[in-house]
């Protein structure tokens, strides 16, 4: 679309009472402020994000993530002349350093604006596409709340916007009003340029207004078309708690956008997942599990109560309470409960229970037994272990990295092992067992004659 955008995320967030930028809390896996992006990238080339507290923290960020759009010159950012030009309407001022221009706005590519808050994670393209579709010159967000507190209400008559009043600055009457600004607008450039530089600082917060530009616009005869969004898109979130809120609805949403796929879940609402994974072919996942990052999972089924972080998961089966951690690769194999994967490629493997698997290559046909671990940090590094086909590992065996053992490979449980193994070798490393005679009775003697004693 021919619209330019333009997000707010200068704001210090004080009631999230934490030292990280607001907009960097993740929901779901992934920070707010990159939702926002994202739907915005959808339907324009020119989106424009202006920063202030931790702006330098925050931009790295960006630049991180969004390193092509940027390259692109899709994405640009503006720092706020916050000490001079507070407030919405000020965000959208180039600031003192602009000299008689302070107060105009930046340059943007397209006539039509679109603003929105990097607040407001739940927001979708298709509505923001509907808000830019309208023709008129200022289109706004309203949403019509029964406990209205905390928004700026709109004041309207015949469904045609009047006036749009900030909370803090709202009288007793006004505050009774159910209709309330939802935060995102679409403004024609001209309306930016005619009115932006009149917007002053008169109220009781001493900031600049970007409703007051709405107001100008119309006292001077511009009207102003509202269109009626859904709360569960456009609720901002400025504490704990409202993140809590907005990430059990992107839970939701990602639940259901998995179902549609065809996942099976057992207990849908125990399931976490994050905003990057993805799912292909059958895949059933029970209660209580969690997949995080960039996880793929193909044709298998994730038991219960199992994290799967970082991975990929194909035509296996997980758990229960398995733990694949990031960078595994998992392929036609079973692993049963109580086993941790991490940094490991297994292929065709069973390992039923009980195993720590770190830094490691196992091929087909190999079994793992119980308690098997693979030493893979000496203290200063860590080492790769790796396992070629038909290999059997008995139970609690000590793989002490690095090390190669070939195919056809029979390692005796119990053992300790520290050296390469060839193709079709026996390894045990045990202690020959000793079976001495009456030990029980002479280990415990002196406690069975005290015993007599008394």
């Amino acid at each position: 679309m021919n619209v330019s955008v333009v997000i707010l995320a200068a704001g210090a967030g004080t009631r999230m009472k934490s030292h990280i930028p607001k907009v960097l809390h993740k929901i779901c896996g992934k920070e707010m402020l990159f939702y926002s992006i994202d739907e915005a990238l959808k339907i324009s080339d020119d989106v424009h994000i202006v920063l202030f507290h931790q702006e330098n923290v925050i931009k790295e960020r960006l630049l991180c993530a969004y390193k092509q759009a940027y390259a692109d010159g899709a994405l640009h950012f503006h720092l706020q002349d916050h000490a001079h030009y507070p407030g919405t309407g000020g965000a959208l001022m180039q600031g003192q350093n602009a000299g008689a221009n302070a107060k105009k706005p930046f340059c943007y590519q397209y006539d039509e604006i679109l603003i929105l808050n990097g607040d407001m994670p739940l927001v979708c393209s298709q509505t923001l596409k509907s808000l830019c579709q309208n023709k008129a010159q200022i289109v706004m967000s309203v949403l019509h709340l029964q406990n209205p507190d905390g928004y700026g209400r709109v004041v309207m008559e015949s469904g045609v916007v009047q006036r749009i009043i900030e909370q803090k600055d709202a009288k007793e009457s006004e505050l009774l009003i159910k209709d309330v600004n939802a935060g995102v607008y679409k403004l024609h450039k001209s309306i930016l340029d005619l009115y932006l530089p009149q917007v002053g600082n008169a109220n009781n917060q001493q900031e600049f207004y970007l409703t007051d530009v709405v107001f100008y616009a119309k006292e001077n005869g511009i009207e102003i078309a509202a269109l009626e969004v859904k709360e569960e898109e456009f609720m901002g979130v400025n504490s704990k708690i409202q993140l809590a809120c907005a990430q059990e609805i992107m839970l939701q949403r990602l639940r259901e956008k998995a179902m549609d796929q065809g996942v099976i879940m057992h207990l849908p609402h125990t399931i976490y997942l994050e905003s990057n994974v993805t799912f292909s072919g059958e895949c059933i996942i029970e209660q209580g599990v969690q997949i995080l990052g960039d996880s793929h999972i193909s044709d298998s089924h994730i038991k219960a109560h199992s994290v799967i972080e970082q991975s990929i998961i194909e035509s296996s089966d997980v758990g229960p309470l398995a733990h694949i951690r990031p960078k595994s690769h998992i392929k036609n194999t079973h692993i049963g409960n109580f086993v941790e994967t991490k940094s490991s490629t297994l292929r065709g493997v069973k390992v039923g229970h009980l195993s720590y698997l770190g830094d490691c290559e196992i091929d087909e046909g190999s079994n793992i037994g119980a308690g098997v671990i693979t030493c893979n940090y000496d203290g200063k590094a860590k080492h790769k272990t790796t396992i070629g086909k038909s290999v059997f590992v008995g139970s609690d065996v000590q793989l002490i990295a690095p090390l190669n053992i070939e195919s056809n490979v029979l390692i005796g449980a119990g053992s300790t092992i520290t050296k390469d193994i060839e193709y079709g070798d026996l390894a045990l490393s045990r202690v020959a067992q000793q079976n001495i005679k009456d030990g029980f009775f002479k280990f415990f003697s002196d406690k069975n004659e005290e015993k007599k004693e008394q």
